[in-house]
C-alpha cells in the first residue's frame, strides 16, 4: 500500500484526525459509542481502508488510558465469555474484509441493535428487569459480532454496549470491562492489519503519535464527565448514543 498520502497532510486532515482523537479519549473512559463518530471522520480524511490503519493505534492509545483509570473495575467473567468468540470474529473479518461490501451487513446490524434497544427501553418503561439468556450462544453471538465488526470497520461499539448493558453492570464496571475488552482485541488486531491488510506503517504511526495529547484530553474529559453523571443518567445517555450510532449505519 502507498503511504505517500501521509507525507503531506492538509490542515483539514489534521483537524479531522485531532477531533477523532478527542472522541477516542472520551470513548475509552466511559462514553464508548462516541468513538463511532471518529470512524467516518477518519475515513473522510484518509480514505476508508487506509483510515483503519491510522485509527487502530489511536484506539489502542485510548485503551491504555481507559485501563489506567478503570482497570480495577472489570467483570472478568464476562471477558472470559466474550474474548474467545471475538477472536474468531476477528479472523472472519480479516478473511472477508478485503473484498467485503459491508453496507447491507451494517444495515442488518442496525436493525438488530434497534430491536434490542427497543426491548430494553420497553422493559425499563414497564419497570421489568430483563434477564439475559443464560446459554453459551448469547456471549458467543455478541463476541462474534463484536470481533467481526471491529475488524472490518471499528464499529463494535453498539454490540458491546448492548451486551454489557444487558448484564446490568454498574457504571464503573461497565467502563472497566469495555476498556479491557477493547485493549485485548485491538492488540489481536494489530498484527492482522500489519501483515494481512498492510495498512499500518512507520508513516501512519507517526500521525498517531501526534494525536496522543488530544486522546489524553478526551480521556480526561471522559473521566470528569462520568464522575458527575448518576447511574440512571449515564445509562440513558449510552442508550441514546447507541440508537444514534445504529441509525448512522443506514447511511
Amino acid at each position: 500500500m502507498d503511504f505517500s498520502l501521509f507525507t503531506n497532510l492538509q490542515p483539514w486532515q489534521w483537524s479531522l484526525a485531532g477531533l477523532s482523537a478527542v472522541f477516542v479519549g472520551l470513548a475509552k473512559t466511559g462514553f464508548s459509542v462516541v468513538g463511532l463518530l471518529g470512524v467516518p471522520l477518519m475515513a473522510l480524511a484518509f480514505g476508508a481502508k487506509a483510515s483503519t490503519g491510522v485509527f487502530l493505534p489511536m484506539l489502542m492509545a485510548g485503551d491504555l488510558f481507559g485501563v489506567a483509570y478503570f482497570h480495577r473495575h472489570a467483570a472478568v467473567k464476562q471477558l472470559i465469555r466474550l474474548i474467545p468468540w471475538a477472536v474468531v470474529g476477528l479472523f472472519c473479518g480479516v478473511t472477508l474484509g478485503a473484498g467485503l461490501a459491508d453496507t447491507e451487513f451494517k444495515r442488518l446490524l442496525g436493525v438488530i441493535i434497534f430491536v434490542l434497544l427497543g426491548l430494553m427501553i420497553w422493559q425499563d418503561v414497564q419497570k421489568k428487569e430483563w434477564t439475559p439468556p443464560s446459554g453459551w450462544w448469547f456471549p458467543a453471538l455478541a463476541g462474534l459480532a463484536a470481533g467481526f465488526t471491529t475488524m472490518v470497520g471499528n464499529a463494535a461499539g453498539p454490540v458491546m454496549t448492548l451486551f454489557l448493558l444487558s448484564m446490568r453492570l454498574p457504571k464503573n464496571v461497565f467502563i472497566g470491562t469495555s476498556a479491557w475488552f477493547y485493549l485485548i482485541i485491538n492488540l489481536c488486531k494489530l498484527p492482522l492489519q500489519i501483515f494481512f491488510w498492510h495498512n499500518i506503517s512507520v508513516a501512519s504511526v507517526s500521525i498517531d503519535l501526534m494525536t496522543i495529547p488530544l486522546i489524553a484530553l478526551g480521556a480526561w474529559l471522559g473521566v470528569k464527565l462520568v464522575g458527575k453523571l448518576p447511574e440512571r443518567a449515564y445509562k440513558l445517555f449510552i442508550m441514546s448514543a447507541t440508537g444514534v450510532s445504529a441509525l448512522a449505519m443506514f447511511f
